[in-house]
């Protein structure tokens, strides 16, 4: 097994990526804007801005897993151990994104108003979930987390949401949100990561797998759904970048970058070729669909934005010029679910944008003022040692 050392690089890329996810999380309120920003439409065959952004996530989630799951394999943890860390780990992703998938049809006939329930969950999960310092006694811990969990307990007893044949409904996953769908995928991927311990002709197996069965799934050879992996959609796009940060370590081992812009300056650019190669065959380029075109064009844009920020980075030194997004990077999470607090308190004081912030280049500027914003609070909470941690 290579072992990768820490990367800047990685980081700088998942803060910038945290970026322009809350960009055009906040600029979907927004009317008016360019479409190459905006999402494709669920009938439409292409690809914009804004389609990019989560592929590339799961891919950075991907780069990452050597580094958590390869460095507990070498400190000699047990195997019972590292997949209760794995385990636990996308659990709470998954509870996170299947409660957010439910406000999205959140009924007005619940007890609690919208705003109230988006507030008191985000709260819940900053109590269960809290990096909480090891000097805090264990029982004031536990006893904040047992709030936090009871909370959440509560909120999904009154939760209502809306039917489709009308009335209500209980709590329903419905696709499991952004972050269940990442939970998902850490699930199966780490998982085979510690399987194989890390082989990396193993995970290259893997890969080759999971690209195959949404291969047979959108090329409509057979019927084919596999419980937990699905399309495989979101396990390929994070499996592609494990085996690309055990590349990286794999070519650098020889001690010399001159390989490495070669090897993935040609993965990326042929990954985007095979996309456009296997878009007439596979339904297109879609990512509401989850088609093979969209995987392999975003891993192939993930690979050469990769090997940019490693030239940029961890060669030439620059990581202050992202200075001012390190929070996104570094407290991630955390930096995720402040739009939620900001959102549920503007919604309970019934703020509102002025006309100007709601479309065109206004709503764009407003739009980026927020990632700045949400990253702010989070670098401020993130220096106070209030950061989630899974």
């Amino acid at each position: 097994m290579f072992q990768i050392k820490r990367l800047h690089s990685i980081d700088v890329l998942r803060a910038i990526n945290m970026f322009f996810m809350i960009f055009v999380n906040d600029l979907s309120g927004v009317s008016h804007v360019p479409k190459w920003i905006d999402h494709v439409k669920a009938n439409e065959d292409g690809m914009h801005f804004a389609d990019t952004v989560f592929p590339l996530f799961l891919f950075i989630a991907g780069l990452s897993i050597p580094l958590a799951i390869g460095r507990r394999i070498d400190k000699g943890n047990s195997f019972k151990s590292i997949a209760v860390y794995i385990l636990l780990r996308s659990f709470a992703l998954i509870v996170m994104g299947f409660f957010h998938v439910n406000m999205e049809d959140y009924s007005k006939e619940a007890l609690l108003p919208l705003p109230v329930w988006e507030l008191l969950l985000t709260i819940s999960f900053f109590l269960i979930w809290l990096d909480y310092p090891e000097t805090m006694a264990k029982t004031k811990r536990y006893v904040l987390m047992g709030i936090g969990i009871v909370t959440l307990i509560v909120l999904g007893i009154l939760y209502k949401g809306n039917a489709e044949e009308g009335g209500t409904r209980w709590l329903d996953p419905a696709w499991w949100g952004i972050l269940g769908l990442i939970g998902w995928a850490y699930l199966v991927c780490a998982g085979i990561y510690l399987l194989v311990k890390g082989n990396f002709t193993g995970l290259v197996i893997a890969l080759v797998l999971l690209v195959a069965i949404n291969l047979i799934v959108h090329g409509r050879v057979f019927h084919l759904r596999i419980p937990i992996i699905k399309d495989g959609s979101c396990a390929s796009l994070m499996m592609f970048g494990v085996v690309v940060s055990l590349l990286y370590a794999k070519i650098i081992a020889k001690g010399s970058y001159k390989w490495l812009w070669q090897v993935f300056t040609v993965a990326g650019i042929a990954l985007i070729g095979l996309g456009f190669f296997v878009r007439p065959y596979t339904q297109g380029i879609s990512k509401i669909h989850s088609t093979p075109a969209w995987i392999f064009i975003c891993a192939g844009i993930g690979i050469l934005l990769f090997e940019l920020l490693i030239w940029l980075v961890d060669v030439k030194g620059k990581e202050s010029w992202f200075k001012i997004i390190k929070p996104a990077g570094t407290s991630t999470l955390t930096c995720y679910l402040i739009p939620y607090l900001m959102v549920g308190f503007f919604s309970l004081i019934n703020f509102n944008y002025p006309d100007f912030f709601n479309t065109g280049a206004g709503g764009i500027f407003r739009s980026i003022a927020i990632a700045f914003i949400t990253i702010f609070i989070t670098g401020f909470l993130e220096r106070r040692r209030l950061r989630l941690k899974i």
